[in-house]
């Protein structure tokens, strides 16, 4: 009795009014006709040479899958994150590295030499006398607490100090402090 009546996928396809155009009748379709499911089942034409297994576990969005092809996908996943890893260190290495020698190029050019020898340290070059006399005879130093009254041990320390003090200012001149 609903034979008159077209399918609804049928019915919801435009149709263009045209003077030109005859318009067609809606079909109606055999009694035998039934939709098809959602979901299709596995193909039956398919590869059967043995390495297909199973896929039993199902994710929510309707992927199934075999558990050997899961921890293969995580195996590859791994392996990829591996290699932007170690990507991504051998850029900051070659990064650092470069900064590295752009800072030994400008210190060459600030002093050239300096970086080439294997004296780091100056040293101001001590007088023959002194080390003459330093080697002759070994002078304990005066202790400034063995002393009560300032006595000459104190008096000989501090005209040391000064002595020192006049050296430094005749050889980096006299730096006022401000």
């Amino acid at each position: 009795m609903q034979e008159r009546r077209p399918h609804p996928l049928l019915a919801q396809v435009p149709l263009t009014v045209s003077p030109f155009i005859s318009l067609p009748t809606a079909t109606t379709l055999p009694y035998t006709y039934k939709s098809l499911p959602s979901t299709l089942p596995p193909s039956s034409t398919g590869d059967d040479n043995g390495t297909d297994k199973p896929k039993y576990v199902v994710s929510a969005s309707g992927h199934a899958a075999h558990p050997d092809e899961i921890i293969a996908s995580c195996k590859a996943l791994q392996a990829h994150l591996h290699k932007i890893q170690d990507d991504a260190e051998r850029t900051i290495r070659e990064w650092e590295n470069g900064i590295k020698e752009r800072e030994l190029a400008e210190k060459r050019r600030l002093a050239p030499g300096w970086l080439d020898r294997e004296e780091k340290i100056l040293e101001p070059a001590k007088k023959r006398n002194s080390i003459a006399a330093s080697s002759a005879r070994v002078v304990p130093e005066p202790n400034i607490m063995d002393s009560q009254d300032g006595g000459p041990a104190v008096r000989s320390l501090t005209e040391e100090k000064a002595a020192e003090g006049d050296e430094l200012d005749r050889a980096f001149g006299g730096m006022g402090l401000r």
